[in-house]
C-alpha cells in the first residue's frame, strides 16, 4: 500500500508537511501479501534522502517489542494502522516475532497514510496508550479491529477510545495524551525519519538498516534467519 504520510489530525496540514506524495489503491484479502511485495519494490527503485543513517531509523524512544538478552539483528517496520497491507502482514510479523524475538529487536514506527483518514488518529491512540504502557496492546487492538473501522471517513476516535477503555486505561489520561501537541509531534517526527530514509509507503521493513524486499512469507522468515546465524 503506498501513499503519502498523514499528520494525526488533518489531511491538509498533512499536504503542508508531507514531501513524498503517491496515491496508490487500497488492496483487500487475498491480494494483500501482492501489495507488500509490490510497495517494497517501488520503495527500493527510489535510494533514501542523502544524510540518511542508522539513527534515524531507530530513536532512544522508539517502540521495541522484543528485548533480546543478546541482540543479534533489528528488524524495524514503518507502519500504518489503516493500511490494509499492514493489517494483512501483522499475523505473520507476530509468528516471527514469537519464533525470533529472542535474537531479534523488533521496532515498530508510525508512517500513516494520507489516503487514510483515521491512520493519524489510530497513531495517537496508539501514542496515548504507550504512555501507560499499553502501546503493544493497543497496537494489536487497532490490527485486529482493522475490518471494523478501515475507509470510514467519520472520525474513529470515539472507538478507539472504547479500546482504550478495554485495555483499562485511564481514559482522562488517555484524552489528554491524545489532545497533547507533543503527541502529535511524537507521530510526526517517525515520519521525518521515514521519509528520511526513502520510506514512501507502508509496511516497510528494515533489517539491520537495509530496506527489505519481500517475495513471500517464507522470504521473509527466510531473511530474519539468516540474519541471526
Amino acid at each position: 500500500m503506498v501513499s503519502s504520510p498523514a499528520p494525526p489530525r488533518d489531511a491538509a496540514r498533512l499536504v503542508r508537511t508531507v514531501i513524498w506524495i503517491v496515491l496508490a489503491a487500497a488492496v483487500i484479502g487475498g491480494v494483500a501479501w501482492y501489495a507488500v511485495f509490490a510497495a517494497t519494490k517501488e520503495q527500493d527503485a527510489a535510494p533514501p534522502a542523502p544524510g540518511s543513517g542508522s539513527e534515524q531509523l531507530v530513536r532512544e524512544n522508539s517502540y521495541r517489542l522484543t528485548a533480546p538478552a543478546v541482540e543479534k539483528a533489528q528488524l524495524v517496520e514503518f507502519l500504518d494502522f489503516e493500511c490494509p497491507a499492514c493489517g494483512s502482514i501483522h499475523p505473520v510479523v507476530e509468528e516471527l516475532k514469537a519464533e525470533f524475538g529472542d535474537r531479534i529487536t523488533f521496532v515498530n514506527r508510525h508512517f500513516p497514510l494520507a489516503a487514510h483518514a483515521n491512520s493519524g488518529q489510530a497513531a495517537l491512540a496508539a501514542e496515548a496508550a504507550s504512555q501507560q504502557g499499553k502501546y503493544q496492546e493497543m497496537a494489536n487492538r487497532l490490527f485486529d479491529t482493522q475490518p471494523q473501522w478501515a475507509g470510514q471517513q467519520q472520525s474513529q476516535a470515539p472507538l478507539f477510545r472504547t479500546y482504550a477503555e478495554e485495555l483499562g486505561l485511564d481514559l482522562a489520561q488517555f484524552d489528554a495524551a491524545v489532545a497533547d501537541q507533543e503527541t502529535e509531534e511524537r507521530v510526526l517526527a517517525d515520519i521525518a525519519d521515514g521519509e528520511a530514509v526513502g520510506v514512501h509507503g507502508t509496511p516497510t521493513f528494515f533489517l539491520n538498516g537495509e530496506k527489505l524486499t519481500l517475495t513471500t512469507k517464507a522470504d521473509f522468515r527466510q531473511k530474519l534467519a539468516d540474519a541471526v546465524k
